[in-house]
């Protein structure tokens, strides 16, 4: 998955994990960028009845690199704290939870935010509520109110919302860890003879998140604090990704659940381009690329230059990608697209460029206006305003992500080389169509309910 479970260490850690990261122009709002770090992976909407909800003892960032270095020139951490109203009562709630202020909702969070630029920290705004998580029909009757009172203004021109969304990455995860099995071509699997192809299946249905999004206007990312109108600027490129810290040491008391914390934060977790550290980098590195910043990638290159995957997509498909097989030249079109953006003059009209530093960002440039008829596999399919110029929460980054490494994009750094007919089709079979989004803000679909989601059989 984008980064769900993609490490060793952090798979153990779910509160802190960092499951997607999106970076956009806001379509309903031009003037703004969208944010949207995700968290806890894989939320079964019936997860009762301790229902999921943000660590107090984590820090989650969500940084900016807006001088090309790959280091954050600016930060909006988020702190959250949990508040129980009836300790000696076991339920999330004892009673329908009609707003976020309801004295039926035992287990409420807040959180603050604060931003940091140049060393200097600003406290935005303090004791903001989140949604409680979607229990059901009876408990959160109308969740979408509910989730409509969590999106706070802070001043300056920027929105904030922290809470459960549903999952809005779609993949067939049952389907690509079993041997890299893509249902649409698994007839051509070395062994699939006895297959049929047939659609995706999406692994992560129903499944929610808890997202934190941030509208901000353009203002508050560049690196003079202007407006980024010119699309062939420098000043136009940031680069964006999440984060999680914990501190270094806890410690439990004789009575379990009592924990302090001391010490240096230290990352955890981090996330820029979707499937980064999932797929090109090696099993024993994973928990290091997590706790370094991007500015340490150039390790992780060889990764990118060489991807394991594009060395077994020719062994998995016998005879499907023969020129891929045969291509030994480092991948150039992916160190540009996923370490240091797409220069000038490659994709006509289009740049997020932001220097020879390597470094995993989603790249965005800003002067880019949102397009008017997106096509979700973004760049690849003619819309300049998406994946992988930053990132939608609708864009198909497996898709894209796969016809890259299966040399799709070779030709734009390579013009000697011909990709394979199958590398501009390969996908797991699935499309926007198999989850659901909103169309503002926090643009991430309502999540399930555990009542909803239970089987007919069951009820």
């Amino acid at each position: 998955m984008s980064s769900h479970r993609e490490a060793p260490a952090i798979s153990r850690d779910p509160v802190a994990d960092n499951t997607d990261t999106y970076a956009f122009v806001s379509p309903d709002d031009p003037s703004t960028v969208t944010m949207i770090a995700n968290y806890l992976p894989l939320e079964a909407p019936f997860g009762g009845p301790n229902f999921f909800e943000f660590g107090p003892d984590v820090r989650y960032r969500i940084n900016i690199d807006n001088d090309g270095d790959g280091d954050a020139d600016i930060i909006y951490e988020f702190a959250f704290q949990t508040q129980v109203a009836n300790p000696n009562s076991f339920l999330y709630n004892t009673g329908p939870i009609d707003s976020i202020s309801s004295s039926n909702w035992n287990r409420k969070q807040f959180y603050s935010v604060t931003r940091i630029a140049r060393g200097r920290r600003q406290v935005l705004a303090t004791n903001l509520a989140c949604p409680p998580c979607n229990v059901g029909v009876l408990s959160t009757p109308n969740y979408d109110a509910l989730a409509a009172q969590a999106v706070h203004g802070i001043g300056g021109g920027r929105t904030v919302f922290a809470g459960q969304r549903l999952e809005g990455f779609y993949v067939d995860l049952g389907s690509i860890f079993d041997l890299g099995n893509l249902r649409p071509f698994q007839n051509l699997h070395v062994l699939g003879g006895s297959l049929q192809a047939m659609s995706g299946v999406n692994g992560t249905n129903d499944f929610s998140v808890h997202s934190i999004a941030l509208k901000v206007p353009k203002q508050d990312l560049t690196r003079r604090g202007g407006d980024a109108t010119d699309p062939s600027s420098p000043n136009s490129v940031i680069g964006v990704w999440a984060s999680a810290s914990r501190q270094s040491a806890v410690v439990h008391d004789a009575y379990w659940g009592n924990e302090h914390q001391a010490g240096a934060w230290l990352q955890v977790s981090r996330l820029g381009n979707p499937l980064f550290n999932e797929v090109l980098v090696g099993m024993g590195y994973k928990d290091l690329w997590n706790a370094l910043p991007p500015s340490a990638d150039k390790r992780f290159a060889p990764g990118v230059q060489h991807p394991e995957l594009a060395t077994l997509l020719p062994v998995l498909y016998p005879g499907v990608f023969p020129r891929l097989a045969g291509y030994a030249k480092p991948r150039a079109d992916l160190v540009a697209i996923l370490l240091t953006g797409i220069p000038s003059g490659i994709v006509p009209g289009f740049q997020n460029f932001t220097g020879k530093t390597l470094a995993d960002m989603l790249r965005l440039n800003l002067a880019i206006p949102p397009a008017s008829n997106p096509s979700a596999l973004g760049i690849l399919g003619g819309d300049l305003a998406g994946f992988p110029n930053g990132r939608r929460v609708f864009d198909d980054v497996v898709s894209v992500e796969l016809r890259a490494i299966a040399g799709a994009t070779i030709p734009l750094v390579d013009k000697t080389f011909t990709p394979d007919g199958a590398a501009s089709l390969v996908t797991d079979g699935l499309t926007q169509a198999n989850t659901r989004y909103l169309s503002q803000f926090p643009y991430l679909g309502t999540p399930q309910g555990g009542y909803q989601t239970a089987p007919l059989g069951a009820l």
